[in-house]
């Protein structure tokens, strides 16, 4: 989140910034609000003293019995203008804050310029794509004939875009998370963190998911929001703080389930597990001194690539395009595997750098040891995998011709040693 001051320092950054997300510039409107709400706040600091200065001469007017009637009806005056005046200065106020709330994250330097995917770069690829021959099945159709996913009776329980996983599939996806979490934490040194799957209001603010996407989101009655990834709470965890820089990197993994109301996605990935409103991952957050966060952007990348390169399922790595990428995000890298069944890459993982954007939301700063000013941290937040996906990516990718699935060497010891679901 920008504040008026850097915008009003920072004008033409701040409108070439959003151009490149194809939105039109802003800086000058800011700049006016802002202007215009202090003028008015130093106007009634103004009307404070005088009323102060006149109420003083009120008093001294009364201790020589003169008549201070004018005195007072002219303070009574400029109190009610006073008030008229504060009212309008907190609705530009509020009309500022809502509309910096509002304004996305500005693209990094290298983040190619484009208006959607179709502007992605691709900049690397692992591992050949599986053909099939015969034409290979997609995993909803292999997940179904094994009698071990079930849309019918999900749809019966919960409506459309759920799933009811048995037997095998549900114990292969609870053996891929667990190879996950223990690769995260036993080789790259992230935090295993089980946080609250319910937030307040001021946790989705804090990450950019309110107020812009609210309707993106479910909320309870009583005020709470379903976590739409791990990142909401593991990034609030320093929400508020001023850490010691000497303790970063901080990094933390959590598997949790996760809720998306998928309210922009009508008609797409209707059949299968890919869009669904209920779904499990391994997110990974960082957060970071300023200067690192590039590098760590880079290692967190390849933290979620080598889970993909140990199940040996192929994929691609993408930089978006300043107008795909995520409204928190500086840059992202989005990681695609191959499904077979469909005869393409889709994202299984989306890495982004935030920068100071989702600090600023919730004032986390850091300070060198024995020094007083302090500074935005930078956070940063990848799926490591999106584990439906994955499930998705092995079962069309190891599939055979009689309907079997065979299971990748890397979960066999997660599965007590099986070697096939079928």
């Amino acid at each position: 989140m920008f504040s008026a001051r850097w915008i009003r320092e920072n004008g033409t950054a701040f409108d070439a910034g959003l151009a490149r997300r194809g939105l039109e510039p802003l800086a000058q409107h800011v700049i006016s609000l802002d202007a215009a709400r202090r003028q008015l706040l130093t106007t009634v600091q103004q009307h404070q003293s005088t009323r102060n200065r006149m109420s003083k001469e009120i008093g001294a007017a009364r201790v020589r019995g003169e008549d201070t009637a004018a005195l007072v009806a002219e303070v009574a005056e400029l109190r009610d203008s006073t008030q008229v005046l504060e009212r309008k200065a907190k609705e530009l106020g509020d009309e500022l804050d809502e509309l910096l709330a509002g304004l996305p994250n500005l693209p990094a330097e290298g983040v190619p310029d484009g208006a959607d995917e179709s502007a992605n770069l691709e900049i690397r690829r692992w591992g050949e794509p599986r053909r099939v021959e015969g034409g290979a099945r997609q995993h909803y159709e292999i997940g179904e004939a094994l009698g071990l996913m079930d849309f019918e009776r999900a749809a019966k329980l919960s409506g459309s875009r759920f799933v009811v996983l048995s037997g095998a599939l549900a114990r292969l996806e609870r053996a891929l998370a667990a190879f996950m979490l223990d690769m995260h934490t036993a080789e790259f040194g992230y935090t295993e963190t089980a946080p609250p799957l319910l937030v307040r209001d001021a946790a989705a603010f804090g990450t950019g998911n309110l107020p812009k996407f609210e309707e993106d989101l479910f909320h309870t009655t009583d005020g709470y929001w379903l976590i739409p990834t791990a990142e909401m709470p593991l990034t609030n965890l320093v929400a508020g703080e001023i850490l010691g820089e000497d303790a970063l990197p901080l990094r933390f993994t959590a598997y949790t389930p996760c809720f998306r109301a998928e309210a922009g996605a009508a008609g797409k990935d209707t059949r299968g597990m890919l869009r669904q409103h209920q779904f499990s991952k391994v997110e990974l957050v960082s957060v970071t001194r300023p200067e690192d966060s590039d590098d760590e952007h880079e290692r967190m990348t390849a933290c979620a690539e080598e889970v993909l390169k140990r199940l040996e399922l192929p994929y691609r790595v993408v930089v978006l395009s300043a107008g795909d990428m995520g409204f928190s995000a500086r840059k992202t890298y989005d990681i695609e595997v191959w499904l077979p069944g469909q005869g393409r890459y889709r994202e299984i993982s989306s890495c982004s750098n935030c920068g100071d954007f989702q600090a600023r939301r919730m004032n986390a700063r850091c300070r060198k040891a024995g020094e007083k000013q302090t500074r935005f941290v930078h956070t940063l937040n990848g799926s490591a995998l999106a584990v439906g996906r994955t499930l998705v990516a092995v079962l069309e990718t190891y599939q055979d011709d009689g309907g079997a699935v065979t299971v990748p060497d890397a979960l066999r010891p997660y599965l007590g040693g099986l070697e096939t679901i079928g």
